[in-house]
């Protein structure tokens, strides 16, 4: 099968950051799906272990997480899906990625494809919708109906991520959304999402919430540049908030947080699959809902760009754009 992968990081520039190559069909064991892979998308995820993460001496590594395909065959235990079915995932960090023409993936964190959706409209949302889903809902503890009278703020609003929050948080619960954008095309963007206020994160954030008459917020879901707007988190979250993040900041002083009683909590979608916890199969639930909701005409495919096919030219592109900062939505690939 055709693959994508690298030996050594390297600057997204140098030809070899990405190569194409050809590796064996795996054959599904256990409660894995063997799927087709037709589509994926790329997220800043994929970008940091290709920069930073050599892959053992030797070893040729194939990243990607997002995917859209038919399932071509089950392991002996799967129950959820059979071949011929239509489906989408985020996949694990720990295993062989998705820029690959066949990828196993256990069923438990698989769900059914939107059946609305085009296969690259529907590899842009698995990774962004749990990981929003997640910090919303587990970790932030929102209540779906609920919320009225309450504020979120989403730093980094225009990012994957952001993007589904927005549209999560607007469309199951009544709490004020409130988005950070920098550029008129993002500040659009999240406007079109659902958010209810956008303010600039390259200015002062604690000026501008309280120049819409808000004293605090009581969630705060940070999705990027943590360190560097931290103070201003603390500012103005409420006494007994909470602060929700996803990246990986450089040290920040949560001694902080100790005067408002203030919880901070982290979210990272692999940390089901990577320790097979007892609820694993709640990422499959979760997915089977987006599909629900999608197809529904709630929530809509963050899809903002379809660069071409999936081989390490194109890919170079998709890493370079997100490492660019500029990018808003999701970047897919479809077809080998």
């Amino acid at each position: 099968m055709k693959a994508i992968g690298y030996r050594q990081p390297l600057p997204i520039a140098e030809s070899e950051s990405l190569i194409d190559t050809v590796l064996d069909t795996p054959v599904p064991t256990g409660r894995d799906l063997l799927v087709r892979v037709q589509a994926v998308s790329v997220n800043p995820v994929d970008t940091k272990l290709r920069g930073n993460v050599a892959p053992a001496e030797g070893a040729l590594r194939v990243l990607g997480f997002d995917a859209a395909g038919i399932v071509e065959a089950v392991g002996p235990d799967a129950a959820l899906f059979r071949p011929g079915d239509a489906v989408f995932y985020a996949g694990s960090i720990d295993r062989p990625g998705t820029n690959s023409e066949f990828h196993l993936v256990d069923e438990r964190i698989v769900g059914p494809k939107p059946a609305s959706l085009s296969i690259a409209e529907a590899a842009a949302l698995p990774l962004t919708a749990i990981t929003a889903w997640e910090m919303l809902f587990d970790r932030l503890e929102l209540t779906r109906g609920g919320e009225e009278g309450r504020s979120l703020l989403i730093v980094g609003g225009a990012g994957g991520v952001g993007s589904m929050a927005i549209q999560l948080a607007r469309r199951l619960t009544n709490v004020r959304v409130i988005a950070t954008a920098s550029r008129p095309e993002t500040a659009a963007w999240v406007r079109e999402l659902g958010a209810h206020d956008v303010i600039d994160h390259h200015g002062s954030i604690a000026e501008q919430i309280r120049a819409l008459g808000l004293s605090g917020v009581e969630s705060i879901f940070s999705t990027n540049a943590t360190d560097r707007h931290f103070p201003a988190l603390v500012d103005i979250v409420a006494p007994q908030g909470r602060i929700g993040l996803i990246d990986d900041p450089a040290p920040i002083d949560v001694r902080l947080l100790k005067r408002k009683s203030v919880s901070l909590h982290w979210e990272l979608m692999f940390t089901r699959p990577l320790f097979q916890t007892a609820d694993l199969q709640a990422q499959h639930d979760l997915l089977v809902e987006v599909s629900r909701l999608v197809d529904d005409g709630t929530l809509r495919t963050t899809l903002t760009e379809t660069l071409g096919r999936i081989d390490a030219a194109t890919l170079r592109r998709a890493h370079a754009l997100i490492e660019s900062g500029q990018a808003r939505g999701k970047i897919v690939l479809e077809g080998f």
